[in-house]
């Protein structure tokens, strides 16, 4: 794949109105979620859950790509279509996530540093066979009394760095998420520290792994209090210092910014995006890319019932629609009074 085309999936990926999936959930963290709505966890619980969300009429209006986990990838659906193909057919791109998880970091068991360098290469290949036309990673950075340390920081950065090059040369766009966790008690000035700290050095370790700017997209953490803050910024105030952090550290070169919603409730996930849209035209495209946020209601729903399954994809719609109009700054409470159509 040339870099022109590179460029095109980057930039489709954050078309005006529309945001990205993150249905890449392992098969652990997908375990615990069926779980706790008294589904057991099997390859085809899994399977016919991710159908639901993959197969939802009309999603394709809000959605412009959705992350994958290793298993899905290579699943089909009931009718024997490949997940790939049901996603290209309705004009998403299909993504996936390759990292193997964030491990304790030597030396530092309270801090992550995110493996899978290993065989990457080759796995990338296999993928973009698969039909993946774009990746993520996810490192983690934590906030505590004295962390995270410098050597935390640089050594996430340098994994991300490096997988986005392995990215760019096997012909996938590379999603760079380095997710400053909102666990803790810490302010939202604090978070905006680190926050800005870790995108500096991101964006160092990327220029010198010779990743091109232009045909990847940044996945990042907004600026936040921490859940246990005693004072929880207002969402003007989390819109401001997010986009004040992003102009700070991020080249305009690259295409889009699609936030992550790391634990926030689905209706303050819209409200602070729709607030970051509203403060005027940035230099790169500001969307999501939400997994929880987008889909708790509609597991909930579902419950592994295929009575449910056309209710649940009206609660995923009507999500999905949510976040759409935040990606353009028209979202309101009042989208949310509405009932599901």
């Amino acid at each position: 794949m040339n870099a022109d085309e590179l460029g095109g999936i980057a930039r489709a990926l954050v078309t005006d109105g529309k945001g990205i999936l993150a249905a890449d959930e392992s098969s652990g963290t997908m375990g615990t979620r069926l779980e706790q709505v008294n589904v057991e966890s099997t390859e085809e619980t899994r399977r016919a859950y991710r159908q639901m969300l993959i197969t939802t009429p009309g999603m394709d209006r809000f959605i412009s790509g959705v992350i994958l986990y290793d298993e899905t990838i290579r699943q089909d659906a009931a009718d024997g279509t490949p997940f790939t193909e049901v996603l290209r057919r309705q004009r998403m791109v299909p993504g996936i996530k390759v990292d193997t998880g964030a491990k304790p970091l030597a030396g530092s068991p309270s801090e992550k540093v995110t493996e899978g360098l290993d065989g990457l290469r080759e796995r990338l290949a296999d993928y973009r066979e698969l039909g993946a036309r774009f990746a993520k990673w996810r490192a983690v950075i934590t906030i505590a009394d004295d962390l995270p340390s410098r050597r935390c920081i640089e050594a996430n950065a340098h994994a991300l760095a490096r997988y986005a090059a392995l990215c760019q040369e096997g012909g996938l766009v590379p999603v760079v998420e380095p997710e400053v966790v909102m666990d803790g008690g810490h302010s939202i000035e604090r978070c905006y520290e680190v926050t800005a700290e870790t995108l500096h050095r991101v964006f160092h370790e990327l220029s010198e792994q010779r990743v091109e700017p232009e045909h990847m997209l940044l996945k990042p953490n907004m600026v936040l209090s921490g859940k246990d803050c005693p004072r929880q910024a207002g969402v003007e105030e989390v819109a401001e210092a997010t986009v004040r952090c992003m102009r700070a550290t991020v080249p305009a070169a690259v295409p889009g910014v699609v936030f992550l919603s790391g634990g926030q409730s689905d209706e303050l996930a819209s409200a602070h995006l729709n607030a970051i849209n509203g403060l005027g035209p940035q230099p790169w495209e500001l969307s999501f890319s939400y997994g929880r946020a987008l889909i708790a209601a509609a597991l909930e729903t579902w419950r592994g019932e295929e009575g449910n399954v056309d209710a649940a994809q009206r609660v995923f719609a009507h999500r999905a629609s949510c976040n759409g109009a935040a990606r353009c700054g028209i979202y309101s409470v009042d989208m949310e009074r509405q009932p599901v159509a």
